[in-house]
């Protein structure tokens, strides 16, 4: 502080003023001036710096009134023009695009699409990669555009909802335990064939099962035996003509003239045979049981 002394006169007197023992400059000075002004030239360029870096991320990020650069923010959300890449994960309700363009999902490895739930635990998950695409889910379903269930699956069972399905591979459809439907048909022009290589072909049905060829020969090749049973019913053949070509003949008894006739006869074990026709039963004559 500077301290300064005042003396008061009266008129008529003179009094001499004493001097100054100390006198003290107010103001910085030296070091400290150049100090002060150095401080205030860096934060000056320090300003100057930040502005400028502040107008080129302006200028890069394009910057607007509607967002920024492709990235617009409309009153439905977010709009993003053009191609994206995201380095990190991406969180969002909707995803769609433009009306007259398709929406386009690419990676060098896998895109997976995760659903979770409240506590962010995933209760759904799709897997698209480079050689397998892959669904988790408690049930897998594929709906047309008016709702109609197409496809379903889960642990349980698979659901075909479409009105007709088609195997076009040239080895047909395996199938490793039992198919359960109403309905086995082949193309127009094609053959229908059911085959079971190395076990047995087994068809039942609870009111019967109808096999039907409207422009072709109905074929059953086995290598051992063919069965044919009802449990309540009867057995029809109804046909125009019925051939057994190699049922064998009954060697027993004096053969007499048929003249070419041939009775069909049945043992007790359900073999047929044929036996030279006669006026009356000739099956115990020719038996060949």
């Amino acid at each position: 502080m500077v301290r300064e002394q005042y003396t008061t006169t009266t008129q008529g007197t003179s009094l001499q003023r004493p001097d100054n023992e100390y006198v003290y400059k107010i103001g910085i000075y030296g070091w400290r001036k150049r100090c002060l002004y150095l401080l205030v030239l860096l934060l000056l360029i320090i300003l100057v710096v930040n502005f400028a870096l502040t107008i080129w991320v302006l200028r890069v990020m394009w910057f607007n009134p509607e967002g920024m650069g492709l990235l617009k923010v409309t009153k439905d959300g977010l709009r993003l023009e053009g191609e994206s890449e995201f380095l990190f994960p991406l969180y969002a309700k909707e995803i769609h695009s433009r009306t007259d363009s398709s929406l386009l999902l690419h990676s060098s490895q896998n895109i997976v699409v995760d659903a979770r739930d409240m506590n962010g635990n995933v209760t759904g998950r799709l897997t698209v990669g480079p050689k397998a695409v892959q669904a988790h889910g408690q049930q897998f379903e594929i709906l047309s555009n008016e709702g109609k269930m197409l496809f379903s699956a889960n642990e349980n069972e698979v659901v075909v909802g479409a009105d007709k399905l088609r195997v076009t591979g040239p080895e047909g459809a395996l199938f490793e335990h039992s198919v359960e439907t109403p309905l086995v048909k082949a193309d127009a022009f094609k053959q229908l064939r059911l085959e079971s290589p190395t076990r047995s072909l087994s068809m039942d049905a609870p009111k019967g099962v109808y096999i039907k060829a409207q422009a072709g020969n109905i074929e059953a090749t086995s290598q051992m035996d063919i069965v044919l049973h009802t449990s309540e019913g009867m057995l029809v053949l109804d046909s125009e003509t019925v051939r057994l070509p190699r049922l064998p003949r009954g060697s027993r008894g004096v053969p007499g003239n048929s003249q070419g006739l041939y009775e069909v006869c049945v043992c007790p074990d359900g073999k047929l045979y044929l036996s030279v026709a006669g006026e009356g039963s000739t099956c115990h004559e020719y038996s060949a049981c």
